[in-house]
């Protein structure tokens, strides 16, 4: 059976006084997911391992975290874009050994997790997938390193706009106008500046091309 795991950590999080500004709405994310510490994890304070039983849906709740945590500004901030971000190593493969922690799980999806991890500083890039097959990698790390030049300068409104998309992909602009409280045409603007439709179709792609491996 194939699973997926997210290796992460908080980029910035020291430029926050109080860290449950970041740390609690993650926390409240994460338990929509799963339980703690089987299914997910935060460990060495900004550091944190999600298990996800659905690959599928792996890539979608790595953009669910990225636009969460880019709404985040430190207090008194004049910015528009958060200092915040983080960096996620994705990894695809088998569950061996089932620990109580989800830190103490073994097996290929956690070590791919782990690799995909370190190799974010030496591409510079803060999202990466490593998987079983080679051609889905680099074909979606192509993607991915593309899709962050425009997703490590989501404004927090963008990250807003993105966050509510994610969780209502059914939504039109009208409905999620009336939801943020702003016009149609200032949701039209932001979602060109966030480049949903771009985002969409990578995702899209990657949930076809991870069906057409695990077929």
């Amino acid at each position: 059976m194939v699973i997926s795991v997210i290796k992460g950590d908080i980029v910035a999080s020291r430029q926050l006084e109080n860290p449950n500004r970041w740390l609690q709405p993650l926390k409240a994310l994460f338990n929509q997911w799963g339980r703690t510490p089987a299914q997910w994890e935060l460990v060495w304070g900004d550091s944190f391992q999600l298990e996800v039983t659905e690959p599928a849906t792996v890539l979608h709740k790595a953009l669910a975290i990225k636009a969460l945590i880019k709404q985040i500004m430190p207090e008194q901030s004049t910015q528009t874009i958060s200092p915040l971000d983080v960096r996620m190593g994705i990894g695809m493969g088998a569950k061996s050994y089932a620990g109580e922690r989800v830190s103490e799980s073994n097996g290929p999806a956690f070590i791919y997790a782990g690799e995909a991890f370190e190799q974010l500083q030496k591409s510079k890039t803060n999202l990466a997938v490593k998987s079983p097959w080679s051609n889905f990698d680099e074909e979606m790390n192509l993607y991915l390193k593309l899709a962050g030049i425009f997703m490590d300068d989501w404004s927090v409104l963008s990250a807003q706009l993105v966050a509510y998309v994610l969780n209502n992909p059914e939504a039109t602009q009208t409905e999620i106008g009336a939801q943020l409280g702003i016009k149609q045409n200032s949701v039209s603007g932001r979602w060109h500046r966030a480049r949903i439709n771009e985002l969409q179709e990578v995702e899209s792609v990657f949930r076809q091309r991870l069906q057409e491996n695990m077929a």
